[in-house]
């Protein structure tokens, strides 16, 4: 599989993922566990998610746009995907090094779904690290 096709399920995989996100306000029973915050926190926790879901819908949608400029290397393109491997390589040391979603994982689609998105963030991180890489090898 070329890189230019890696990229483009790369994209495709940020829709998947924001997909899976629509299900956490439900899934973590936003509406009940922020009631007891002040409106403004409330408010805020809701617009850090919509500002997050821009990111991700972003990034998918430039992958989607530019996959030929990322698999052979302009630097713009390589540049976005830099920004998009330490997005979500930083979205995994959240995962790994400060969530602790064990109270929410009760039931073994809710840890089947933790897993699979725990893999495509790892996918994310290795398809855009390959891209920023891959010209420093097409040189040497």
């Amino acid at each position: 599989m070329n890189l230019e096709t890696l990229l483009t399920l790369a994209g495709l995989g940020h829709f998947g993922i924001l997909i899976a996100s629509f299900m956490v306000p439900r899934a973590l029973d936003w509406k009940t566990n922020l009631a007891s915050l002040p409106p403004f926190l409330r408010s805020l926790f809701w617009v850090y998610g919509a500002f997050i879901v821009l990111a991700i819908a972003g990034m998918g949608t430039l992958t989607l746009l530019h996959a030929g400029a990322m698999a052979v290397g302009d630097p713009v393109a390589r540049s976005l995907a830099a920004f998009i491997a330490v997005f979500w390589s930083a979205r995994l040391g959240v995962q790994f090094f400060i969530f602790d979603a064990t109270e929410f994982l009760t039931s073994r689609w809710r840890r089947l779904g933790y897993h699979v998105l725990t893999l495509a963030f790892i996918a994310q991180v290795s398809v855009y690290i390959f891209a920023v890489a891959k010209p420093f090898f097409d040189h040497a």
